[in-house]
């Protein structure tokens, strides 16, 4: 007997709503199996790390090992992005991983550190990224946009050196964040933002100080997070060495200018010295630590000479560098003369190149290593960061002295640090990322220029910043009505444009094949 067209609708919207259900079950049980087998890669990559380092035997085959499921993940799996760029990102972490056991080995990093270190920064941060997969959704689900991957923040500006050209301008009396509006930063980014790797700025970190507490009680509080805080190292005696040691996940990243004469120079008498003797204190205790260095005019050649990087990688013991190239802003808004060359940048970032894959040197240099980052990390992007100083003020980057919002003005209106995300600033600053690659990671822009201000400081200019943007300080108000400021970078990024274009072209997008 046939169905009436009413029975017939009915039996119609039972089998729809029963597909869904079994659409939603299958999903679910795709996103647990998916789960499952991103924790089963996760525990067989730390598994492999742990083996390596801490158990002599074998080791040599597990690191090959190792290195072929990373090769295979990073460059053969992965298809969104130029071979090359992917190649580079693979360079660079087998360059950590080997700096690491090479300072593990001397005894320089602590078992208790290297655990902390796999459990945190390797596990949660590069191997296991959907470890907090719940956390970013329902931040991704209320604000529409998937969360950065971190912060920088500068508690304070308070600084016991005065160096030539700094970015920060700092001084010994200077301003401080409160420590309850620190503590409610890192409990946002951590528990509503998923993040587990945050960058300490400053000013010198080491002076903060407020209401009775350091960031030692910050450290200590979220212990399952990683930091890294940029020092003058200078402060770094043995007790407060003996503490980080404790802690287990908190790295140093000591600013040097070359050898003693050009640190002294730039930083003050001495303080070479002081900064060996920080050193050793470190790896006394087993405290792995970087080394940050700002390339110059006055230290190009010794930056370009294996010598200086030898010496901090196999005598000092650094497990990693970062490396900045001077910015005209801050107290260096007059000191262009301090300015790297577009010719010697790209000579910088041919040194970057030979070291990352044949010394196995972890270097991450902020402008010449756009291709580690998929290009220009600012503006609270997805893989990116923003960036909180010490007065509050939350700008899309440490080098974009450009801001719309403050933290203590969005808490005391009873709103969040994930706010400022959606400023006409760093809206803008977005939608120019997405168009010069993120949109189109296939073939994108010249990620050799990534920087949206030192690189594109024009386009900055014209169609970032907006009439709601407001300068950090004087020298960035300054900045923006200088013609001769906006015609030193302007030819500055059109030479450089010459120069990283044509390897762009070639070694990336076309994968060396002309």
């Amino acid at each position: 007997m046939p169905l009436s067209n009413r029975s017939q609708r009915i039996v119609y919207k039972y089998l729809l709503l029963h597909y869904f259900e079994m659409e939603q079950i299958l999903k679910n049980k795709r996103q647990e199996l998916n789960k499952y087998l991103n924790k089963t890669k996760s525990d067989i990559y730390t598994y492999l790390i742990r083996r390596i380092f801490f158990f002599p035997y074998g080791e040599e085959l597990l690191l090959k090992n190792l290195k072929k499921k990373i090769y295979f993940s990073l460059v053969e799996k992965e298809k969104e992005f130029p071979k090359s760029v992917q190649i580079k990102k693979y360079e660079y972490l087998i360059a950590m991983l080997e700096s690491s056991k090479r300072n593990f080995d001397k005894g320089y990093i602590s078992k208790n550190v290297a655990n902390r270190i796999i459990e945190t920064l390797v596990k949660y941060g590069f191997v296991n990224k959907d470890a907090n997969e719940d956390i970013r959704k329902r931040f991704e689900k209320k604000y529409r946009l998937e969360p950065p991957s971190f912060i920088v923040l500068s508690p304070t500006q308070k600084c016991n050196l005065n160096c030539e050209g700094c970015y920060a301008s700092s001084k010994i009396n200077a301003s401080s964040l409160p420590y309850k509006i620190v503590d409610k930063i890192v409990h946002e980014v951590y528990n509503e933002w998923g993040n587990r790797f945050m960058t300490i700025s400053g000013g010198e970190p080491l002076m903060y100080y407020d209401d009775g507490k350091t960031l030692f009680n910050i450290w200590k509080k979220y212990n399952q997070m990683f930091f890294l805080f940029f020092t003058n190292g200078i402060l770094l005696n043995k007790e407060k060495a003996k503490k980080l040691a404790e802690l287990g996940n908190v790295t140093p990243a000591i600013s040097l200018e070359g050898f003693e004469e050009e640190t002294d120079e730039r930083r003050g008498k001495g303080i070479f010295k002081k900064i060996l003797k920080a050193t050793d204190n470190l790896k006394e205790v087993g405290v792995p630590f970087g080394v940050s260095v700002t390339a110059t005019s006055k230290n190009i050649n010794i930056l370009l000479d294996d010598k200086f990087y030898d010496f901090v990688f196999q005598k000092l013991g650094a497990s990693y560098m970062w490396q900045f190239q001077l910015m005209p802003i801050g107290q260096a808004k007059d000191m262009k003369k301090l300015m790297i060359t577009p010719e010697q940048r790209v000579k910088l970032y041919r040194k970057w190149e030979q070291l990352l894959k044949n010394k196995k040197y972890c270097i991450g240099d902020f402008w010449n290593s756009g291709v580690l980052s998929n290009g220009c990390i600012a503006y609270g992007r997805k893989g990116g960061y923003l960036y909180v100083d010490w007065n509050g003020n939350i700008t899309p980057c440490v080098f974009v002295p450009y801001y719309e919002n403050n933290i203590k003005e969005l808490f005391s209106e009873g709103k969040k640090l994930a706010d400022a995300l959606f400023s006409d600033l760093f809206i803008k600053g977005r939608e120019w990322q997405n168009k010069y690659g993120l949109n189109n990671t296939k073939k994108p822009d010249n990620w050799l220029m990534p920087c949206s201000i030192r690189d594109h400081w024009v386009n900055f200019k014209e169609n970032i910043l907006n009439k709601n943007s407001k300068p950090e300080d004087i020298c960035a108000k300054e900045a923006l009505k200088s013609k001769n400021y906006t015609e030193t970078l302007k030819k500055f990024d059109e030479e450089l444009s010459k120069k990283t274009l044509p390897i762009w072209e070639e070694e990336y997008l076309n994968g060396g094949k002309k």
